[in-house]
Formats: C-alpha cells, structure tokens, sequence
C-alpha cells in the first residue's frame, strides 16, 4: 500500500470517528452547551483533516469556509474545556469576544495570503500565539479542577482528552511553521492529520466505555443545598451536614475535598461519591458554592447587614474574589447581588 493511500485511509477513518463521536453528543447530551460546544469542535478538527488531504482549493468557497472551520478549533478546544470541566450553562462575554477576535483573524490571515506579506505576517504571528495560548489555556482548564472534580469518569478522561488535543494543537502550529515558514515538505502536516484517527479512536473508546447519562449531565438544581432528610437517611450524609453548619468550612477559600475528608477522618472516594451520588454535585466547587450563597443570601437579606459591603459577605463567606463570586450568584438567582439585597430588603418593609 503506497503511503498516500495510507494517508487517506487514515483520514477518513477519522473523519467516519469524529461524526460517530458527534452524533452520539448531539443524540445524548445536545441540550448542554458543553456538548454543542464539542461537535463544533469536532466539525473544526474534521475541517482541518479534509484540508490535509489536499482534496480542496485553498482560494475556492468551500476552501474559504474549511480553513476558517479548521482555525477555529483552538478557541472552540478551549471554549469546550472550560464549558465541560466547569459545568458552565452559558459562555461568558468575555470568552465569547476572546475566541470570535481569534477566529476573526483567522480570516484575515486567509484573506492576506496573497494579498500582502507585512498583513499576513502580522496576522499570522498573531494567529501562532493564539494558537498556544488557547492550548495553554485548555490544558490548565483540565489541571486546575482535576481534584474537584466528583463525575469518576470525566475525572479519568479530563487529562487523557486535554493532553492529546493540546499536544495536538501545539503539533499542528509546530509542523505548519516548519512547512510555510521553513520550506518543510507539506508531508509532516499529512502526517499529522492521520495521526488524527489513532487520537480520536482512543478517545471514542473511552466515551463509550464512559456512557454514564451524567457525563455532560445538568448542574444541581438553583439554590439547592444539604437538607435534613438526606443527612436523616444516611450517617455519613448527616456527619457531613453537621460539620458543615457547626464549623462553616465553605468560609476557608483554599478548602479542597482531601481537606474536607481529612477533618471528617473519611476515606476521600466516599465523600467524593456521596457529594455526587447522593447530593447530586457535579463538582466540589459546586457543593462548597451552594453553602456560601446560602449564607451569601441571608446576610443581603439582614436588615441588620445592610450597610455591610458586598464585597466583605462574599469573602467572609468563604468567594476568593469578587469576579468568581458575582458569577456564581448571578448564575444562581438570575440577577446581581446589589439587585437581590434590594428585593429582599424591600420585601422585609425595608427600603
């Protein structure tokens, strides 16, 4: 078999992978953004192995609209990573403004290539440094809440996924330097996009091997928190829910799950499946933040506190900082903390 027959083998092996892997999130899970945000990254990656194949003109329409697909898969990859290992349910503004100026230079740098060599050094240079900034930015997604994280199976893949996709976005802006920048046989970048098919079945592997309806599951219902009948049905459920009322650990920011299974003297995978299992957590941050609103909410509620400042009940309750704090509440009530105090107080006879 010659290597080029190979090569195309490969490629639509992976293309055949990466719509089976797209097909099962949108029949699964496509009411969550994670996983809508994961087709599209999966139609990028798909775009960019079409493109290695040579099969399509680079100045032709359906070139146009391939390569910007294919450029756009760092900023989906990241977007993808911070949706899922997050459990957010909408984007941010500002992750939304960071990856459409990306993308957008992305087709500038297209449109560029013939058109002048000072545009599209510029975009391209500034194309390159998104590139490992969005694979940087994707692999400590998957670092910094690795040891929160209580879904086992998303723990397991977490790193797997976000290794492989991040060594291969930084392969990818390696090998197409060497071949646009250092005259490289366009071999290496063919190369590359077959490699594609080994990554993808591994990780379709895992997926299914991981099929629990959880995996791009919904967050815990608004304001839900520890209640007396779960802690009255199980010992270790009540334990929890004491120390949690008599010793207020949610109000130590640096608080971690080993932490917290440490001060109970228990095994940390046992708190680690109660708090998802029992309590229906998708994440530790997620449990410890539903203690800190809860106490959040009576404070802006308190006639007493209410010159109190925001900023001091978010910190003495246990929000590091007041970016995370306003999200998590806005998130949670559906309006900003300021709106909030006033309903509450206004509610109570007090304006």
């Amino acid at each position: 078999m010659r290597l080029h027959d190979f090569l195309m083998m490969t490629c639509g092996g992976t293309l055949a992978l990466l719509a089976l892997w797209s097909w099962l999130l949108w029949r699964d899970h496509r009411a969550m953004l994670a996983a809508r945000i994961g087709i599209a990254m999966n139609i990028g990656i798909a775009s960019y192995v079409y493109q290695t194949t040579g099969w399509t003109e680079r100045a032709s329409a359906d070139g146009i609209v391939l390569g910007l697909l294919a450029r756009s898969t760092p900023a989906l990859f990241w977007l993808f990573a911070r949706t899922w290992f997050n459990d957010r349910t909408r984007l941010a503004r500002t992750d939304v403004v960071i990856a459409g100026l990306y993308i957008a230079n992305a087709l500038v740098m297209h449109f560029a290539f013939n058109a002048g060599w000072d545009l599209f050094w510029v975009s391209g240079v500034l194309f390159r440094i998104g590139m490992f900034g969005f694979a940087g930015a994707g692999l400590w997604e998957a670092w910094r809440g690795r040891e929160g994280d209580l879904i086992e199976p998303r723990r397991r893949l977490r790193l797997a996924l976000i290794g492989v996709v991040g060594i291969y976005v930084l392969g990818i802006a390696v090998a197409e330097m060497a071949v646009y920048n250092a005259n490289a046989p366009y071999l290496i970048i063919s190369l590359i996009g077959a490699s594609t098919a080994l990554a993808t079945f591994a990780f379709c592997a895992a997926m299914f091997a991981s099929r629990r309806a959880d995996l791009f599951g919904q967050r815990s219902p608004r304001g839900e928190t520890l209640t007396p009948p779960a802690a009255a049905d199980d010992p270790l459920s009540a334990q929890l829910l004491t120390l949690m009322e008599r010793d207020k650990p949610h109000r130590d920011e640096r608080l971690t799950i080993a932490m917290l299974a440490g001060r109970m003297g228990e095994q940390e995978y046992r708190l680690r499946r109660l708090i998802n299992r029992s309590l229906g957590y998708r994440n530790f941050a997620q449990f410890l933040n539903s203690w800190r609103l809860d106490e959040v909410r009576a404070a802006l509620a308190d006639p007493a506190q209410r010159e109190v400042p925001i900023l001091t009940i978010a910190l003495d309750a246990g929000f590091g900082s007041l970016g995370p704090f306003n999200r998590a509440f806005r998130e949670a009530e559906g309006k900003t903390p300021s709106e909030y105090r006033e309903a509450a107080l206004a509610d109570s006879g007090i304006g």
